[in-house]
């Protein structure tokens, strides 16, 4: 029991720091968002950039990260050496990626269509690099059950880069402008370097959090054991086919709208989208949020690896919350708006099909359960292959056609069919009775309520639309209330509501008889 305590405190330190620090790096996207505008196409370089960036970054580590813990927690290992092996592997293969990026930076920045912008290429290339190579001292700390200082290290990460994004976005700006363009101020910022100071932010930030890992990196003798590195690579490659598939759903889109949108204004427009998807994303750090705190119960309350049921309710209590997000984002999508600037709101449109992607992917994740229990990860490497390749065939088809809009689509398919996949493939192998006929009930009332809600929307004042669209969350939040969550189980409310004590119910008696009920009344 000690232990399942241990696990769920560094889990949720685990998740607060990551939910927290998405949300800090959400901040981010009204400040970009306001000083970029839609026609400068800043936010779609910095849309597109990112998204190489995170793809390198799973290559770059080519699974050796989730390797490192098999091995250092495999008998007949030395961890110490398993460490030392891992960091020299990965810090070997991040400093040649550089040293290729910087020997042919002129064909690849052109090849990226930045050919007048190499610095971006570049400068990202090393701070990738970085983090590529900092991933294992993370996992160190991890290994040896540091979640605090983890967890202040990735804060202190963010903490810094908004900072500094507030200083080169609006203090030196405001300061430039005021006859500042001199001196000092003139020598530290022009605003000829626009978008270009969120990559140079981004180097500073990674570089600056090496020297707080120093003692991670040092204290010990470096040895490299190219036997054990076989072991371990040969352990490692379906992680990074599987990390390359999984990350390529979230990025592919991005990585290849310039190549196939061919209008001038394809930077721009993947700036909307971008920007957009951001609102939607809302969701995913709800579900986010929602997996930290269900995966340690669904585990701990296991007995054994083969508990079906609880995999069952963990997947209908996973659809139903992340639903009402759902709601929630949609009924208050005149407030959420303001997160984005004006110019960025003809994208809103893709807002609900985006959350209704990443719905799929978390019900794909919870799914991922039958494959990782009977120890066939492979199938999750097919699955997301399957919609990686779906996504980009939606992409490529209809993105020449009907611009953004068929990203958000192409996502919504590439993840819908890496989730039908996995289910039916799932219920052969491993089958679990899910609730599927409730699932699909609370989808069904969702959708009305997503449909009246639009229609609330665009056609009533705000205040109407918002006064609307909150009755019907409420009723959907009293639905699950009362199907799945009834008030006569509560603890304390369920003391005078359950229905084998209905006729001396003082509440009851008030609807009955309309008299008054004190608190006193209540309590005795």
């Amino acid at each position: 029991m000690s232990n399942l305590k241990g696990l769920a405190k560094d889990t949720a330190i685990y998740g607060l720091s990551s939910i927290v620090g998405r949300f800090l790096n959400y901040l981010l996207v009204p400040l970009y968002t306001a000083k970029l505008s839609a026609a400068s196409g800043g936010y779609g370089v910095i849309t597109n950039v990112y998204a190489y960036t995170a793809l390198l970054l799973v290559i770059l580590t080519y699974g050796m990260e989730t390797t490192f813990f098999r091995f250092a927690n495999k008998e007949g290992e030395n961890p110490q050496k398993v460490y030392s092996t891992t960091l020299m592997a990965v810090g070997f293969t991040s400093l040649l990626f550089v040293a290729l990026v910087l020997a042919f930076i002129g064909p690849i920045s052109s090849a990226m269509g930045y050919a007048e912008h190499p610095s971006y290429v570049w400068v990202m290339a090393i701070a990738v690099a970085l983090d590529a190579f900092q991933c294992i001292p993370f996992a160190y700390l991890r290994y040896k059950k540091r979640p605090i200082k983890f967890a202040a290290l990735k804060l202190f990460n963010i903490v810094l880069t908004i900072a500094l994004n507030l200083v080169f976005f609006l203090l030196l700006p405001a300061l430039y402008e005021n006859g500042g363009n001199g001196g000092f101020i003139g020598n530290i910022y022009s605003p000829e370097v626009g978008v270009g100071y969120v990559f140079y932010i981004n180097l500073f930030c990674s570089a600056s959090l090496m020297f707080l890992l120093v003692k991670e990196l040092t204290g010990f003798k470096y040895t490299f054991d190219r036997a054990l590195m076989r072991r371990m690579l040969s352990y490692s490659w379906p992680i990074l086919v599987l990390g390359i598939a999984g990350i390529l759903n979230q990025t592919a889109d991005k990585i290849l709208f310039p190549y196939i949108y061919k209008n001038a204004d394809a930077h721009s427009q993947l700036g909307i989208y971008g920007a957009a998807s951001k609102i939607a994303m809302i969701m995913a750090m709800i579900t986010q949020a929602f997996r930290y705190a269900y995966e340690p119960f669904v585990f701990g309350k296991a007995k054994d690896k083969d508990n079906r049921e609880t995999y069952a309710k963990a997947m209908k209590y996973f659809v139903v919350f992340t639903l009402l997000a759902f709601l929630v984002v949609i009924g208050y999508m005149d407030i959420l708006r303001h997160l984005i600037g004006r110019d960025y709101w003809s994208g809103l449109k893709v807002v609900p099909i985006v959350m209704a992607a990443e719905i799929m992917m978390g019900v794909y994740f919870n799914l991922s359960f039958w494959y990782k229990l009977i120890d066939k990860t492979i199938w999750g490497a097919w699955f997301s292959g399957a919609g990686c390749l779906v996504l980009i065939l939606v992409n490529v088809i209809f993105v020449p056609r009907f611009g953004y809009i068929a990203c958000a689509w192409g996502g919504f398919a590439g993840y819908g069919t890496a989730m039908l996949l996995s289910y039916f493939v799932g219920q052969k192998h491993y089958p679990i009775a899910y609730p599927v006929k409730d699932i699909m009930l609370y989808v069904g009332v969702a959708l009305v309520m997503f449909v009246a809600m639009r229609f609330a929307n665009a056609d009533l004042p705000v205040w109407a639309a918002l006064g609307v669209n909150t009755l019907l969350i409420v009723m959907f939040m009293a639905m699950i209330v009362k199907r799945d969550f009834p008030l006569s189980g509560r603890p304390v409310v369920g003391k005078y509501c359950r229905k084998e004590r209905a006729a001396r119910c003082p509440l009851r008696r008030l609807w009955r008889c309309g008299t008054s009920v004190t608190v006193t009344d209540i309590i005795i």
